[in-house]
């Protein structure tokens, strides 16, 4: 038995709680803010060979793939990746982050020109502010900038031109202009650099990416990512032509000073690889759920993103709103994140949905009718 003076304190607390609104229980809730577009984390396959290389090789590596980390697990990711991406390459990092920081750096650094969209992720930002070159922040997809800055202010004939763009970008559900980029880096002899991050597993006739939805020769390009969204694994990686990769080997100080992925989470991404080209209804389900939720927003008044994308931010404004929606949201055991600054400008905040393709239709249907409710 709990002692009276600790039992009458506790209900005093919570009823203050209670009448405070800060009183809190734990529920379960339909989840709409998970990046784990194909519904991996939680395939009975991935768990099993997962917890099988964990039995056979252990749970780390010990240290750096250069030193005494390297894995032919490693390698097996590496060469399936390469076959996804259609490049002659692919080489991993311990994650997504240490990928941007580890490869921008390694390429271009001072006196050279990099080009960054407005709206790239953190992780790249951060990569362009370490490379010491140039960074012009270009207004989000504007292509005519770029061109329009190279013809006024040529860089010198022996700098290196980076162009650096999400291809998925994660808090508009939109696409870069990737053909146009390509086009202009041709002209100016410039490399261009692709955030794949939330196109991979999603995007393309096979979920190999941005250069699979656009029809992009892959080789004139460089892809990286991670395999932390639609793979349901975890780690980093660049893609593209061997000299680069060759490159990267040998130069980027992320791939040296970091430990080596551990072999079970090689074997994860190995099965989530496998998984895509052996189990295509995965990719089929996430795509019928983001045609159903495209056709109910639309029916709602709400814009939509391009086709293909599982993110649907809605905006709303002022960040009272979004924290007050996304609360009633709440209130009905559906989870969607309010994105607030400084992840977006002050006067867009959002409601940022994400589809899996272990949504089902009933669940897609209770938060149609909650969005009809509270918008």
């Amino acid at each position: 038995m709990i002692p009276a003076v600790f039992q009458s304190a506790f209900q005093l607390e919570l009823h203050r709680l209670q009448e405070t609104g800060r009183y809190r229980t734990f529920r379960p809730r339909l989840l709409f803010a998970s990046n784990d577009y194909l519904g991996l984390t939680g395939h009975p396959r991935m768990i099993r060979e997962t917890a099988l290389a964990v039995k056979k090789f252990g749970t780390g590596m010990g240290a750096s793939r250069l030193v005494a980390g390297n894995h032919r697990l490693h390698e097996r990711v590496e060469s399936d990746l390469a076959a996804l991406k259609k490049t002659a390459g692919a080489l991993l990092f311990s994650s997504g982050y240490l990928t941007h920081i580890g490869v921008v750096p390694t390429l271009v650094g001072a006196g050279d020109l990099l080009f960054s969209d407005r709206l790239n992720h953190a992780s790249l930002v951060d990569a362009c502010r370490l490379s010491r070159a140039e960074v012009v922040i270009y207004p989000h997809g504007e292509v005519d900038f770029i061109a329009a800055r190279l013809r006024q202010n040529p860089p010198r004939s022996d700098a290196r031109i980076l162009i650096a763009t999400d291809g998925v970008f994660s808090m508009d559900g939109d696409l870069a202009p990737l053909p146009d980029l390509l086009n202009l880096a041709r002209e100016y002899e410039a490399l261009v650099l692709v955030d794949d991050a939330h196109a991979t597993g999603v995007l393309g006739p096979h979920g190999e990416g941005s250069t699979g939805h656009w029809g992009i020769d892959p080789e004139n390009l460089f892809t990286m990512g991670t395999f932390s969204k639609a793979l349901g694994a975890l780690g980093g990686f660049v893609a593209g032509p061997e000299i680069l990769m060759d490159y990267l080997r040998n130069q980027a100080r992320t791939l040296f000073y970091s430990t080596a992925l551990p072999p079970a989470v090689c074997a994860s991404v190995v099965c989530a690889l496998t998984l895509l080209r052996e189990e295509p209804g995965l990719l089929a389900a996430l795509r019928r759920n983001i045609a159903y939720l495209r056709a109910g927003l639309q029916a709602l008044g709400l814009p939509v993103p391009q086709e293909g994308i599982p993110i649907f931010p809605i905006i709303v404004g002022a960040e009272e709103r979004a924290l007050r929606l996304a609360q009633a949201l709440g209130d009905r055991d559906i989870y969607i994140p309010a994105i607030r600054p400084p992840t977006v400008p002050a006067k867009q905040c959002r409601l940022r949905i994400s589809l899996t393709a272990s949504h089902t239709g009933e669940q897609l249907d209770i938060l149609l009718e909650a969005l009809q409710r509270l918008l």
